[in-house]
């Protein structure tokens, strides 16, 4: 009997400090299926990857690939979690500024409609916006809720960074 190893995947959340308090940065998923899904369905930047990349490196590649916008260090690790899909997604966070109207995501190719034979290309990500830490929880897969509370956490308690 085989045992399937969960996929992996690593993530970036950005953050920054503003008047009323703290915001992050979420992205929306692109293509027909998420065109009409909002609360509950935003993510951190994140991708899969393999063994043989280390996962900060990951999801700094990650992030630029799906934002076009550029990490840089300290990183706050925020540890893993998993999905129900059972995937494991590991992410850092890191401060710094965008502004989203510039977001340029990567492409990627699905089957659409389901079991039609026909591929569409489509963008990963279709928007990105800044959210305050109540709204994100409205926005934010539930799975990826400890993400958040960890980042509150580590800026709460002035823990160092690193990265």
């Amino acid at each position: 009997m085989s045992s399937k190893r969960s996929k992996q995947s690593a993530g970036l959340l950005l953050f920054r400090r503003v008047a009323h308090g703290l915001e992050v940065f979420l992205v929306h998923p692109g293509g027909p299926y998420w065109q009409k899904k909002n609360e509950g369905s935003w993510t951190i930047p994140k991708g899969e990857f393999d063994g043989d990349e280390a996962p900060l490196d990951a999801a700094r590649r990650e992030f630029l690939e799906e934002t076009g916008f550029a990490s840089h260090a300290p990183f706050l690790d925020l540890g893993s979690i998993r999905q129900k899909s059972g995937k494991v997604v590991a992410a850092w966070a890191f401060a710094g500024d965008c502004d989203p109207a510039q977001l340029i995501s990567n492409t990627c190719e699905i089957e659409w409609p389901p079991r039609s034979g026909q591929q569409l290309t489509i963008p990963e990500i279709d928007r990105g916006a800044w959210f305050t830490l109540t709204e994100a929880t409205l926005y934010l897969r539930a799975e990826q809720h400890p993400h958040l509370a960890r980042l509150e956490e580590h800026l709460r308690l002035g823990v160092a960074s690193r990265g």
